[in-house]
This record gives structure tokens, C-alpha cells and sequence, in this order.
């Protein structure tokens, strides 16, 4: 049954451009008709009609385009395709690769599939265990050994089938040894592909949709001649695809005599333990031989591959911002937003905003499964965001979420619709605010800073990982959101550098510059390695990226804690709800911080969960690398009940690696700290803490003081 589509959505080729530069959209209207596309800027994304509300400036007057809407379907699945099989004269052929499932599939699907018009031979597994077709013509020979097959074990697949004699036979078998299961059949006139179609590894093209596979694969391979017993030396190959070469790209390697190289379709997951993996080595760049396998799912998308419906280039003059395109049409409505960067080298102001970018493609449609009716009911009433990704599973899901086999997702795109990712998306029914995150969070910072008049160009993760600290170099502040989570080393380097130089940044978040992600282009990936607060945990083996060949998981365990950066990393965590800070005597030596803020407390309100220090929170830690100048100026105090101590800080039930009493370190604490060559940096260590620059009807009150206070100096510094 085909899952459902939005009336109307799309995505476009990237996330930020330059005047001059092109954004392409790739729009999908199921229904058709007419669309119309304009420019809005994206003031803010909040709907709560207690906060600052959905605001745009409309800017149809600088663009506004018509067009055929049509609809571009969404076809996930990840798979091999081989354009140009191995030729071959007639006689027997035999299939084969190694094969192990971590789920058992709810229908017949496709391991091998060599199609040609007129003939079509197909290996795959299903419920009840291995299974065969071959067609020719108008007829289907079916087989099966109707044999259980094991979970997580390796198993080898083959198909032997003899033109001559008619014979085929379809045989699977542990590679732990034990009998083999078959079956056998005979059908005079036998016909065979000859290598003049296209071959498909995890997935078959005969009939619509695709019979995708879910489940890891190593070693398929065509072989000239029929083997009845997979003992002693198998027939000769015509074709052997090897995963273990060119793990970090999307190209798979014949080692046969043809050189029958195939590309791979929506990413599946590379530098997976293979059947060869003994435990012995862990890093798939000094053994790639045990490193064979190559982890495919049904629901991997990489590309939606849509075609390009409008461009829209980036005139000179408009301001660097945060805007969106608002597409209309008859049965509803979409945005895709977009950063418009200032001219390269050109600071448009002292303030520049770094768009957590990577962060929001890490959520991109993550499916919490918390759309119930009471959240619908929010929505509905405050004109909300109304799509929520667990309703539309087909556009894919987040780093947070698990495969239909319950492995983890470690790839995630932004060439397909991000429901998360839009003006107005709520990502919790929040008792005690808006309940929003990410993108739309950020735009808590985006509105306060046009409330106060403060001039700002944006920047993104991707420009940063793109092109370094010289991006930052002509800004007197960089600010980042409320969760700037994932970064590559580029990112990270580039930020170092900056504020080890004059730079000042403005670490306004929580649980930020944690997580190690590799990139190429459109694709993230991050591996959940041995340690941190995860949705799934990475196997054993598989801790080193397949795009870079590098070891994934915690930045603090690949020797770059938060606190190095920013002063503090992250502590504790808990549910979407917040409490407020206390002065500590370090505030006494910075009253240019807290001028016009009266009383020890602060913070005890907001729109995110209703404090400034909550969800997830930051504290300094010298022995991590928090600068010894560092000065602690306040503490959160009262956690909430559902908050914990994140797991790396602990040693045992009873013991922390810093020896604080485990509740201790469920704190934020603002730090600030100068650097060797002048650059300075303030850290709030919440990722609530934007969402009380808002306090009873307008962008004013302690925080919203503090933030202004330290602005701008560091922007006039």
C-alpha cells in the first residue's frame, strides 16, 4: 500500500546561496495544477499566539513565479544497480552471495536480479527463506526452499540453473557449517539473461514498486557453470562485486574479468562488518577485507531525484537572512527555506548567525510517534505547521529513528522534503510554551535580534565546513542557535580558529559540538559510537565513518570535548521543560553583563518548556578542557524531576568520572573566558535559553537583558 504525500512540498539543491547564485526547486504536487511560488523573509517561526507568532515579510515584488505543478513521486529503497552485466555465451549460470538478515522480512524480497527483456532471473530471501524466479516471456518458474532462515547469522544464496539440461537448482546454507536446504527443478527450453539487460544488487525492477531488501549482502557474484553444493572450488566467475573497495564512495567494484562496476542507489550503510569480521581490527582502512558487507533497507533515501521545477537566483542587494519560498496551490501549502549569504569576504554587519544546518538534517524528519490527538488539537488552533513526519514515513526519517530492521539510521539527506525544517513545525505539545526546536527555534534569536534593531548576516554549517574560518573572519560576533550538535572537524577547526584569534563567539545553546559527522554532498553521517546520549547504539566494528574513514561518535572521545570550544559541554538532560539560573560571586566582577538585571535568580519563564535552563543542558569542566580563565557567572538550580545525568559523566551507579555526586552535575552554567589573541566567548550551556528572550508579550526581561548586554559589546569590541 503506497504511504501518503503532502498535497504540496519539495526541497531544493541546497540550503544557502550568494547573490548571483541559483537555488533550484524540486516541487512535487500529487493533484497537479497550478502553484504559485514566492520570497517571503522568515522573521519567525513561532505560532504560539503567546510568542511572537509566524512572521513574514513578504517579498514577492523581488520574486514570484507561477508553474505547472505535477507530481514527482518518492521512491526510497537503497540498492545496486549494474547498467552493463557480465555477456556471456549460452549455458550454465550461477548466482550467489552471502547474505544475513538482522530482521525477517515481511515479503519476498530481491538479493540478485539480472533483468532483460524476455528473461529475468531473481534470487531472494523472504519469510519462509530462500526463493528463485526466473520468467521468461509470459512464464515464472518459482522456487523455495521453505527453510527458516537464521537472523544474524551468515548464509550463503545461490541459484544454479542449466539450459541445456533445464535443470536449476536454489540452495542456501550456514557459513557455520551444517547441511544445506534446496530445491530443485526442471523446465525444458530454459532461457537465461545473456548480460544484455541490468543487474540489481538488494532490489529487482520487475513490476512496480521495487522488491527492495532489507538486510546485509557481501560478495555477489555470477559464476559460468551450475554448482549443485557450494563445496571445494565454485565454477568460474564472471563477475564478483567486492564492497570492500571504494567503501567512502557510491561506486561498487567487479574484480571479475569484465570490470562490471556498478553505482549505488539511495545510500545504503558501507564499512559493515562482513562475514570475514573477527573482532581482530576495528577500523575498516586496516582490514577493508572484513569490511565487506554493505547494510541496504528498504526505506534508505538518499535523493529524491526530483526534476527542477523553478529557479530562483539570488539578486544583488538583498540582505543576508533566513527566507523560504511559500509555495501555494489549490490543496494547500509548503515552504522551503533558505539562507541568502552576504557577498563572500563582505561582513553586511558586525553580528553573523550560524544556521545549525548539519544539526537540522541530523533531526530531519524524525518520527517521535508523539502526534496524538492533543498535539494535533495545537496545531489546528494555532495555525500551526499541520504535517508531522510520522505521518509521511515515505520522505524518510531522522538519525534518531532505526531502519524496518531495527538498525540504526546513520545517513540522513536534505535532497528530500524536511517536514522538521519548516516555519511553524511543533515538535512537542508543550504545557509550558511553544514546544518547537531546531530551525523553528532559532528563530526565537532570528526575531529578537530584528525586535532589537541589531543588524545580522547568516552563515550555515555547510558554508563553514565549505570554506573555513576565513567565512567568519570579517565579523566582530558569531552566534550560534539552540543546538548546534553535529559538526564535522572543518566546522569545529574553523571556530577554534576564529575565537583564538579576535573572534567572540556566542554559544547560546546546550548540548552543542558533540556529535562527529562525516559529509558528502547532500549526505550526512554520523555513527553512535560507545558513548553519549543515543537513540541507537553502532555494533561493535562500526564505529569508523564509511565517508571519511574516520572514528565516529562523541567528539570528547575523539579528543575534542565541548569545553575546549565553548567553555562547557553537555551535562544532563531531561524532559522538555526548564528551570531557572542563580548568580554566582564570579557575576560580581562582570556587572557589564548583567546591568538593568535585578535579584540573584533569572530565567524562570520562556517558550521553550518554561525556563531558560532546560531539556539539555551544558556546565563547565576544567579537566575537560574549560579555559582555566574561565569565569562561572551563574548555575541553574531546581531540576526539574525527569532530568539524568548523561552517561558519559558516569563511572558506576554511584560514581562520576569528575567525582561529583552524579545529581550535582544536571546544571547549566554561563561561563565567559578571553583567549591567548583577544577573541572572547559567553555560553549559556542551555538550549532553552533563546526561548526566554521572550517574557510577557515582548522580547524583554533578564535574559533578553543579558543577551543585549553582552551583544553589543562583543559586536562594538
Amino acid at each position: 500500500m503506497p504511504h501518503a504525500e503532502l498535497p504540496i512540498t519539495g526541497y531544493l539543491d541546497r540550503f544557502s546561496h550568494r547573490a548571483g547564485e541559483g537555488f533550484a526547486a524540486k516541487v512535487s504536487v500529487p493533484g497537479g495544477g497550478p502553484v504559485r511560488a514566492r520570497l517571503v523573509r522568515v522573521i519567525s517561526g513561532d505560532p504560539n499566539p503567546e510568542g511572537p507568532g509566524l512572521r513574514f515579510e513578504d517579498l514577492s515584488g523581488v520574486f514570484e513565479h507561477g508553474f505547472a505543478g505535477r507530481h514527482q513521486p518518492v521512491r526510497p529503497g537503497s540498492y545496486a544497480i549494474v547498467a552493463n552485466p557480465p555477456r556471456r555465451p549460452a549455458g550454465p549460470c550461477c548466482w550467489s552471495a552471502l547474505v544475513m538478515l538482522e530482521a525477517m522480512p515481511g515479503d519476498a524480497a530481491a538479493v540478485l536480479s539480472e533483468e532483460q527483456p524476455g528473461s529475468t532471473v531473481t534470487l531472494g530471501v523472504g519469510p519462509d527463506g530462500a526463493w528463485a524466479e526466473i520468467r521468461m516471456g509470459e512464464t515464472a518458474l518459482l522456487l523455495a526452499t521453505s527453510h527458516a532462515w537464521p537472523l544474524r547469522q551468515w548464509m550463503r544464496l545461490w541459484l544454479s540453473a542449466d539450459p541445456a539440461t533445464g535443470q536449476i537448482l536454489l540452495g542456501q546454507q550456514s557459513l557455520a557449517g551444517g547441511e544445506a536446504s534446496l530445491a530443485q527443478a526442471s523446465h525444458p527450453g530454459l532461457v537465461l539473461p545473456d548480460g544484455a539487460g541490468q543487474l540489481l544488487i538488494a532490489a529487482r525492477d520487475v513490476g512496480c514498486p521495487r522488491v527492495h531488501f532489507t538486510g546485509r549482502i557481501e560478495a555477489p557474484a555470477l559464476h559460468a557453470g551450475f554448482c549443485a553444493a557450494w563445496a571445494g572450488t565454485p565454477p568460474a566467475v564472471l563477475a564478483a562485486w567486492d564492497f570492500s573497495r571504494d567503501i567512502s564512495t557510491q561506486d561498487i567494484a567487479d574484480i571479475g574479468p569484465q570490470a562490471c562496476h556498478g553505482v549505488l542507489v539511495n545510500a545504503p550503510t558501507r564499512a559493515m562488518a562482513g562475514a570475514a569480521w573477527s573482532g581482530a581490527e576495528m577500523c575498516w582502512r586496516h582490514a577493508p577485507a572484513d569490511y565487506g558487507a554493505i547494510h541496504f533497507h528498504a526505506d534508505d533515501l538518499g535523493d529524491c531525484g526530483w526534476e527542477t521545477d523553478f529557479g530562483f537566483i539570488v539578486p544583488e542587494g538583498l540582505r543576508s537572512g533566513a527566507y523560504a519560498l511559500h509555495l501555494t496551490c489549490a490543496a494547500g501549502e509548503d515552504w522551503l527555506p533558505l539562507y541568502i549569504l552576504p557577498p563572500r569576504g563582505v561582513a553586511g554587519a558586525p553580528v553573523v548567525f550560524l544556521a545549525s544546518t548539519f544539526t537540522y538534517q541530523a533531526y530531519a524528519n524524525h518520527a517521535r510517534g508523539n502526534n496524538d490527538a492533543a498535539y494535533k488539537a495545537r496545531v489546528a488552533a494555532w495555525g500551526a505547521y499541520p504535517h508531522n513526519p510520522s505521518d509521511f514515513p515515505v520522505y524518510g526519517s531522522s538519525t534518531y529513528n532505526r531502519h524496518l530492521d531495527n538498525s540504526g539510521i546513520a545517513l540522513s539527506s536534505r535532497l528530500r522534503p524536511i517536514l522538521t525544517m519548516r516555519p511553524g513545525f511543533l515538535t512537542f505539545n508543550d504545557p509550558l510554551g511553544s514546544g518547537l526546536r531546531h530551525y523553528p527555534a532559532d528563530t526565537h534569536l532570528l526575531a529578537w535580534m530584528e525586535a532589537k534593531g541589531i543588524d545580522f548576516d547568516v552563515v550555515t554549517d555547510e558554508d563553514l565546513h565549505e570554506e573555513g574560518a576565513a567565512l567568519l573572519a570579517p565579523y566582530k560576533v558569531v552566534l550560534t542557535g539552540s543546538h548546534p550538535e553535529y559538526h564535522t572537524p572543518e566546522t569545529l577547526d574553523a571556530l577554534a580558529e576564529y575565537t583564538q584569534g579576535q573572534g567572540r563567539m556566542m554559544y547560546l545553546g546546550g548540548n552543542g559540538f558533540y556529535w562527529r559527522i562525516a559529509t558528502m554532498p547532500g549526505m550526512l553521517e554520523v555513527r553512535r559510537a560507545e558513548g553519549g546520549i543515543r537513540a541507537w547504539a553502532a555494533n561493535p566494528g562500526e564505529y569508523y565513518q564509511q565517508l571519511d574513514g574516520q572514528y565516529g561518535g562523541l567528539w570528547r572521545r575523539n579528543g575534542r570535548p565541548p569545553q575546549k570550544l565553548a567553555g562547557v559541554g553537555f551535562s544532563g538532560q531531561g524532559m522538555f521543560e526548564g528551570t531557572h539560573y542563580r548568580k554566582l560571586p564570579a557575576a560580581d566582577g562582570y556587572a557589564w553583563v548583567f546591568e538593568g538585571v535585578e535579584g540573584e535568580t533569572f530565567g524562570d519563564y520562556g517558550l521553550s518548556g518554561g525556563g531558560a535552563a532546560g531539556f539539555e543542558l551544558d556546565r563547565a569542566d576544567f579537566t575537560l578542557g574549560t579555559p582555566a580563565n574561565a569565569a562561572i557567572l551563574a548555575r541553574s538550580e531546581d531540576p526539574p524531576a525527569s532530568f539524568v545525568t548523561v552517561p558519559e559523566e558516569l563511572l558506576s551507579h554511584v560514581t562520576t568520572i569528575s567525582g561529583e555526586k552524579a545529581d550535582a552535575l544536571k546544571r547549566a552554567e554561563i561561563v565567559h573566558f578571553t583567549t591567548p589573541g583577544g577573541g572572547e566567548v559567553f555560553a549559556v550551556g542551555s538550549i532553552t535559553w533563546c526561548g526566554s528572550l521572550w517574557q510577557g508579550g515582548g522580547f524583554q526581561g533578564p535574559v533578553s537583558r543579558i543577551m543585549e548586554n553582552v551583544l553589543r559589546r562583543f559586536a562594538a569590541g
